[in-house]
């Protein structure tokens, strides 16, 4: 069963890649070499030097910052305004996407920030050293 599973798989690969490269082949190679050298070699590097320096730091900028940049990924043509079809096509308007998104960011900071205070000072009162005047056993 699973053999023919992964046979089904590789035929409808195949049937898309054929579909695909059908009426521009070269343009759609490039593409994809284009994207994976961008990727590997220019991105990859970038960000994991970016999450690495940020980890030594803290995750409570970690986080929130990941968290933002995935929502710009997913809705960047609508926070710039690069997607004129919207409009008519949605029949809502584009207007408020970098607000929503820049008001969503800071919420994100500020829900890191305030859980990072509370941790900070549970953390301070765990560590308070002994009174001096107290007695063992009182």
């Amino acid at each position: 069963m699973r053999l023919a599973l992964l046979l089904a798989s590789f035929a409808l690969t195949v049937y898309a890649g054929i579909r695909l490269l059908a009426d521009d082949w070269f343009g759609v190679a490039l593409w994809f070499v284009g994207a994976a050298v961008l990727h590997d070699l220019v991105l990859f590097p970038l960000y994991s030097a970016l999450d690495r320096a940020v980890v030594r730091k803290s995750n409570y900028v970690r986080v929130p910052a990941y968290l933002s940049g995935l929502l710009l990924i997913v809705f960047f043509p609508l926070v710039f305004r690069l997607s004129p079809g919207y409009e008519s096509a949605s029949l809502r308007s584009a207007d408020g996407y970098l607000f929503n998104w820049l008001g969503l960011t800071g919420a994100l900071f500020a829900l890191s920030a305030l859980l990072y205070a509370v941790r900070a000072r549970r953390s301070a009162t765990n560590r308070r050293p002994p009174d001096p005047h107290s007695h063992p056993g009182s």
